[in-house]
């Protein structure tokens, strides 16, 4: 029995989208649940739409989510090299081989012809679209002497003009199409580069690739792949066509996922603060479910429960609602150290002066679905907002103006009797100031929360907010809001 490969092959022409990654993490979870080896390949023959840096770009982002390939450009293994560019011989010798076995043929046609070609319209008053298989029976004469006049020309696979061709996918099922719907599609490019189609073929095979993983997207370009096998005699993969990724519109449809949805890229998800691990989790969820209703998976665990024949046809909603539920889960499920470490460039970024950071940290952990919510919800302790008198009056605390200004009075002269200033002395001096004015904790400490933080809602309550803050800028915020009431 073969051994299970996979590969994920990337171009390097911009971010990496979170259909991408899901790719990329599918392709993972099958090599390691079969005990398999997964291969990083960069497929950089599109030449012209090549982004500087993208390929540093999925380096760093298959290693912070985990994704640890076998093999790739630039940790090497058996089959490399592992970058397109560097394979660009072995391309052109595989379709030249195919023209003299009658497979291939070279095609000189213009720019200008094609361009024309495609907006011609047929019999029936549609627009052709297609390649008409016009330089596919050049005499050989016609060929020679347009070689040695060196005009440019691309080499086109001859696909069958009559007949079906029929493949399996593990996904989809028996798919089965008419070879006359399939265009003479191109192998090389005048530039000397292969097509993606071509160069995924020959590589696959070249690197022993079993299984090919992919959008339903490329369902389509299947028949291509499998008439390239069956030309060459090669041993067809096993085809996975993922279900689509999509996202909701504001009228209530869905369509493909897109930048109008919000952020698709795993990049912009990192920085508007999201886990990468929260990422890949609920990512890995989308096209596939377990055989129980858990949610929460390590990678690990992934790789434990995946199998091929839970994967789904139906298209898949990005649900961002559901993505915050995750990254909130991972979030509390942190340690705190790993929760503080994480958080402790957002607390310098607001805060110039030091606090007790711990305890900042353990306030936020329970209350935050992302990292990017830190800096706002943390500002007051930077410094105290202007803000409303009227924020003393609270129905359910039973708290007005006036007796917000006398419990603030009661709590200076309490809180500045203590010798110790920690959660237990500042909890123990609230709450008998309460019952010595025979009233509920509540409206003691409303008054003293907005008066330390200017704000209708914060995180923690009064009595972690002037922890944090300590003795001093406590209660000089409280008489500010004494003077405020006065």
């Amino acid at each position: 029995m073969l051994k299970v490969r996979t590969r994920y092959a990337p171009s390097p022409t911009g971010f990496m989208h979170v259909g991408n990654l899901r790719t990329a993490l599918y392709e993972y979870l099958i090599a390691k649940s079969n005990n398999g080896d997964f291969i990083l390949r960069i497929e950089d023959t599109d030449r012209e739409r090549l982004v500087p840096g993208a390929v540093d770009v999925i380096y760093e982002t298959l290693k912070e989510v985990g994704l640890k390939y076998d093999e790739g450009p630039n940790i090497g293994g058996k089959y490399g090299p592992y970058v397109q560019s560097e394979r660009k011989n072995l391309y052109k010798q595989m379709a030249e081989q195919l023209v003299k076995e009658g497979k291939a043929y070279y095609c000189f046609c213009t720019k200008e012809r094609l361009d024309n070609l495609h907006n011609q319209q047929n019999s029936k008053g549609e627009t052709f679209g297609g390649y008409d298989r016009h330089c596919r029976n050049l005499t050989p004469e016609e060929i020679e002497k347009l070689l040695t006049e060196k005009t440019p020309h691309v080499i086109r696979q001859k696909v069958p003009t009559e007949g079906f061709t029929t493949f399996e996918d593990a996904v989809y099922g028996t798919i089965t199409v008419k070879n006359s719907e399939i265009e003479d599609q191109i192998l090389i490019k005048t530039d000397g580069y292969p097509t993606y189609n071509f160069a995924n073929v020959v590589d696959d095979n070249a690197m022993r690739i079993t299984h090919v993983v992919r959008g339903s997207e490329y369902l389509s370009s299947t028949p291509k792949y499998d008439l390239l096998y069956e030309a060459f005699g090669w041993q067809k993969p096993t085809y996975i066509h993922l279900p689509l990724i999509v996202g909701k519109n504001p009228d209530g449809t869905v369509s493909k996922l897109s930048k109008r949805h919000g952020a698709t890229g795993f990049g912009d998800l990192v920085q508007l603060g999201y886990l990468p691990q929260a990422i890949i989790n609920y990512i890995a969820l989308l096209g596939w479910s377990p055989n129980d209703n858990k949610e929460i998976f390590s990678l690990e665990e992934l790789v434990e429960a995946f199998s091929i024949d839970r994967i789904c046809k139906s298209p898949a909603i990005f649900d961002y609602d559901k993505l915050n539920w995750f990254n909130s889960e991972y979030i509390k499920a942190m340690s705190l150290e790993k929760f503080k470490e994480l958080a402790m460039p957002y607390f310098k970024y607001v805060i110039k002066k030091d606090l007790n950071w711990t305890k900042l940290a353990e306030i936020l952990q329970r209350r935050l679905v992302t990292l990017k919510q830190i800096p706002e919800m943390i500002t007051f302790f930077s410094e105290l907002p202007d803000y409303d008198k009227e924020l003393f009056i609270n129905k359910k605390s039973k708290t007005t103006l006036e007796s917000s200004k006398q419990t603030l009075m009661a709590a200076i002269s309490k809180l500045s009797e203590l010798k110790e200033w920690n959660h237990d002395s500042i909890h123990d001096c609230l709450v008998e100031l309460a019952e010595r004015m025979k009233v509920k904790n509540g409206t003691v400490m409303w008054p003293v929360r907005i008066a330390v933080s200017g704000m209708l809602v914060t995180p923690g309550g009064a009595i972690e907010i002037l922890e944090i803050l300590g003795k001093s800028e406590s209660l000089r915020r409280i008489n500010l809001g004494l003077e405020k009431l006065s």
